[in-house]
């Protein structure tokens, strides 16, 4: 049976979590009806005319892309407008459209990890890392026969997720004591006597920004009118999301070796592979980042690197850049080309997710907006 377009979203952003957005970012879904069922799917860079009716050919229920569509504020779609015309086209024939842009770039894996593999290197991590989500070490006492119902409660606010794994928590069976006085109104004991009984110690984590949320959940859920427990704030961990990735080759090469292998690696476009650097000077330690990078030549250099592979570098901050001492040789590719090994990781997002149900294609559609290259061969830079 195939899964509603709802629950297609929702694989998509546990992979790609919104939040990872840049806060200047449009990203999800922009138009479909989360309760249509969706059995194709075409992953794409753009969301251009020539991937929207690529997808219709195709007939798929859902287009997901790189790059959003509607990043500005718009104020309407209308169908003479040339996005709107998408908008409206996609609508008529039954497909939705879903972002995923600065989320995919931040998220572990992600587009540069993409990017990374397409050139043969092992990722090291993030170039630029997002500070990790701080979390919440939380221990509570409940008696025997409500453990599992605090549990569950827990889980449903949002603690004992690690990683990849949910509802994860330690639990330790003892004995609890406590002596109810006057004004309590105990759920277990006698008022003036001392009580002890079989109780279990839960330990687990939470997200910091679902405090609130989880310790509500704590004490509607506990039977005590006192929970005992405490909560203790962890120490910062190191990310292994953010922008761009940090890798290694299996052996150095030549940086002129090594520019040859991104321009066989990544589809061809007008613009091609440009780079500055010394053609032998060797290459081992390469910082990636999918999409325009030159924002991080500054981190590529903190990283000591021996390369920085990226897109729409321009003239003067490259110029800067390698003008300093010991600065990373630049490799430059076409946008487009660098951010579309992506497809192939997103298309398998859903196929592990939805195995057999739903057919997934990858774009081949070249949607770099650059078309043309001309050069004076034989001509020599004055």
């Amino acid at each position: 049976m195939s899964p509603t377009l709802a629950e297609v979203v929702a694989a998509i952003e546990a992979a790609y979590p919104p939040e990872l957005a840049e806060s200047w970012d449009a990203v999800g879904l922009v138009c479909g009806d989360p309760a249509e069922p969706v059995d194709r799917v075409l992953v794409c860079v753009d969301p251009v005319e020539s991937t929207v009716d690529e997808a219709i050919e195709l007939g798929a229920q859902l287009v997901l892309a790189h790059h959003p569509l509607l990043l500005r504020g718009v104020h309407g779609v209308p169908a003479d407008d040339a996005k709107g015309r998408l908008v409206h086209k996609l609508i008529r024939n039954g497909a939705g459209l879903l972002c995923a842009h600065t989320n995919a770039d931040s998220a572990d894996p992600g587009v540069s990890d993409a990017l990374a593999e397409a050139l043969g290197l092992r990722v090291t991590g993030p170039l630029d890392a997002k500070p990790a989500d701080p979390l919440d070490a939380l221990s509570v006492i409940v008696p025997a026969g409500h453990t599992d119902k605090l549990l569950d409660a827990l889980f449903a606010a949002g603690a004992a997720a690690i990683g990849d794994y949910r509802e994860a928590a330690f639990l330790h069976e003892g004995t609890a004591q406590f002596r109810p006085i006057a004004a309590a109104d105990p759920a277990a004991g006698r008022h003036g006597e001392l009580h002890r009984g079989p109780e279990t110690r839960i330990e687990t984590v939470l997200p910091r920004h679902r405090r609130r949320a989880v310790l509500a959940a704590l004490h509607a859920a506990h039977p005590y009118e006192t929970p005992a427990y405490d909560l203790h704030e962890l120490a910062e961990e190191p990310s292994s999301r953010g922008i761009g990735r940090i890798g290694e080759l299996a052996e150095a090469e030549p940086f002129g070796a090594f520019v040859q292998r991104v321009a066989l690696a990544l589809p061809e476009t007008a613009w091609g592979v440009r780079a500055a650097g010394e053609p032998e000077r060797p290459v081992r330690t390469v910082a990636v980042c999918g999409g325009a990078g030159d924002s991080l030549l500054r981190a590529a250099t903190r990283a000591g690197v021996d390369a920085y592979v990226t897109a729409d570098l321009r003239h003067h901050p490259a110029g800067e850049h390698l003008a300093g001492a010991d600065t990373p040789m630049l490799v430059d590719v076409a946008h487009w080309a660098s951010e579309w090994p992506w497809c192939a990781q997103a298309a398998d997002v859903i196929r592990r997710a939805f195995p057999g149900t739903v057919d997934v294609h990858v774009s081949t559609r070249r949607t770099d907006p650059w078309t043309l290259a001309a050069s004076a061969t034989g001509r020599t830079p004055a």
